[in-house]
């Protein structure tokens, strides 16, 4: 062989392992806050009363677990929509007590206390109705206000779920609007510096072809985290497989017990599970926390972020009515055996929970 193009060959291969190198240390780099394969984020949601851990509520997670990575709670811009009798005003749930009909929220007293020291914030952002009015930067004043209290919190991770559910019936977005402002938002805080974020993009989580994910996109440049709701049908989504095919980290954003009937699919009616009774804890345990601690130990390479929803669902106005939640209490602490059985679950080494290294450790 012509040592010139010996040679050459050798140069040629050097040069595809290095290639090949770089791309797979590019497939392989974490998205924002995303820990290391076989970790996972635990976030507990999605109002005071039941995360706890402060001195009006103090009967939630916080007051019977060991403090998650994270909370969940949601803010609204929806100024002049009204609700369950209550008139939004404009990122609503931050500054003040508000009170939507599914108790009241207040993140600024949160944040505020002790007990929530050294922990994630997950936000669910509401703009049902709005879609258009901030695609256009008619709610612009909002979007700034909110930014600019997220980068107050200095190096607090935040996990701002944009327009979560985007796909579900019951917010009715505008497919094109909701894209646009989910763009606008993220260039807004982008031109403002707000580096301590994760945009989340949640699904619904039922009834979800990968067609009608794709078609929801924003973009890869403005998702950090592909996210859906965990919830009766779960075995309908396609969240994680969508998010394998864009090199995304997954958080399961909302997680419930709720157990479908023959009627679900129809009428959203699930069984009443409310765990403060033994026989309906024993199912919610059997059919849908076996396969929820199963879907996230099982797909340890994407599912890095859960949120459980400690709520006394059937108790608040806002679901008294709803089909899917008006029977169901999922406030762990009610009962000592599914308290016990979640312990076992979650103090495995692979879930993360609060400490004082935790913002350092996800921002390596």
């Amino acid at each position: 062989m012509n040592k010139i193009y010996f040679t050459f060959l050798i140069v040629l291969l050097i040069t595809a392992c290095k290639s090949s190198i770089e791309d797979a240390k590019e497939s392989n780099s974490l998205a924002k806050y995303e820990p290391e394969e076989g970790k996972c984020l635990l976030f507990v949601g999605q109002e005071m009363e039941a995360i706890g851990g402060l001195e009006k509520y103090n009967d939630g997670y916080l007051d019977h677990f060991k403090t998650p990575a994270g909370f969940t709670m949601y803010v609204k811009i929806r100024p002049g929509d009204e609700e369950f009798g209550f008139t939004y005003t404009g990122l609503d749930g931050i500054f003040s007590s508000d009170d939507w009909g599914d108790s009241p929220s207040h993140l600024a007293l949160q944040i505020a206390d002790p007990d929530y020291k050294n922990m994630a914030l997950a936000i669910g952002l509401e703009m049902v109705n709005h879609e258009k009015a901030i695609a256009s930067g008619d709610r612009d004043t909002f979007v700034d206000m909110l930014g600019e209290w997220i980068q107050s919190l200095g190096d607090r991770p935040v996990f701002l779920r944009i327009g979560y559910e985007f796909s579900g019936s019951w917010n009715h977005y505008d497919r094109e609007a909701y894209i646009a402002a989910y763009q606008r938002i993220k260039d807004r805080y982008d031109e403002q510096g707000i580096d301590n974020v994760a945009y989340v993009w949640q699904s619904h989580g039922s009834d979800e072809p990968l067609e009608l994910l794709e078609s929801w996109y924003p973009g890869d440049a403005y998702v950090d985290w592909c996210g859906y709701s965990f919830f009766s049908r779960f075995d309908e989504a396609n969240m994680i497989e969508f998010a394998r095919s864009k090199n995304k980290p997954v958080f399961i954003a909302e997680a419930t017990p709720t157990i479908s009937t023959e009627t679900t699919r129809i009428n959203g009616k699930t069984k009443n599970t409310d765990l403060n009774i033994k026989s309906q804890a024993d199912e919610a345990w059997e059919k849908w926390f076996i396969p929820f601690f199963n879907t996230i130990e099982e797909n340890q390479d994407v599912v890095k972020a859960i949120s459980y929803i400690n709520c006394f669902w059937k108790s608040h106005p806002m679901w008294v009515d709803n089909p899917t939640f008006q029977g169901v209490d999922a406030r762990l602490h009610v009962n000592q055996e599914i308290a016990d059985k979640w312990k076992s679950k979650i103090n495995n080494k692979r879930y993360i929970h609060s400490s004082p290294t935790l913002y350092k450790d996800l921002s390596k």
